[in-house]
């Protein structure tokens, strides 16, 4: 079993950094006001919030409020907050990723209006498949 480091109020802090969550609420200037709050926008809608006690310092967390902090506000588990922490990985929240090389969309539209392709061979097409198609259009069709 791995045994992690007594959380602090700092690292708690630095996840919402690395992470960036957006601060939306802090606590200075402010009476009664005793944590810093941080929300983050998920890719299904929902909005993660969570509450830093101030002052931000290298206080620790209890046992008891850590997992209710990790699992209720942060929905990760240790391994993940601390990579994230220590490493600078942020936590994998099921954002769908880019494609690696996405057609240009100048040369999607020649595909589909001039050359006249469907759009499923388009999008089966690869970035140099698309433009070698395009150049032989151009040097025989056109």
């Amino acid at each position: 079993m791995t045994s992690w480091p007594q959380p602090t109020r700092t690292d708690h802090e630095k996840f919402c950094q690395v992470e960036e969550w957006r601060r939306v609420r802090d606590a200075r200037g402010r009476t009664g006001t005793h944590h810093v709050t941080y929300e983050l926008g998920l890719v299904d809608g929902r909005v993660l919030r969570t509450r830093v006690s101030h002052p931000v310092d290298r206080s620790g967390y209890g046992l008891g409020l850590w997992k209710h902090i990790l699992r209720d506000q942060l929905e990760v588990d240790e391994p993940v907050f601390w990579s994230c922490v220590q490493d600078g990985v942020k936590p994998d929240r099921g954002a769908p990723e880019p494609p690696a090389e996405a057609l240009p969309a100048d040369l999607v539209y020649l595909l589909l209006s001039r050359v006249g392709l469907e759009e499923a061979e388009v999008a089966r097409m690869s970035k140099d498949e698309a433009v070698a198609r395009v150049q032989r259009y151009w040097a025989e069709d056109a």
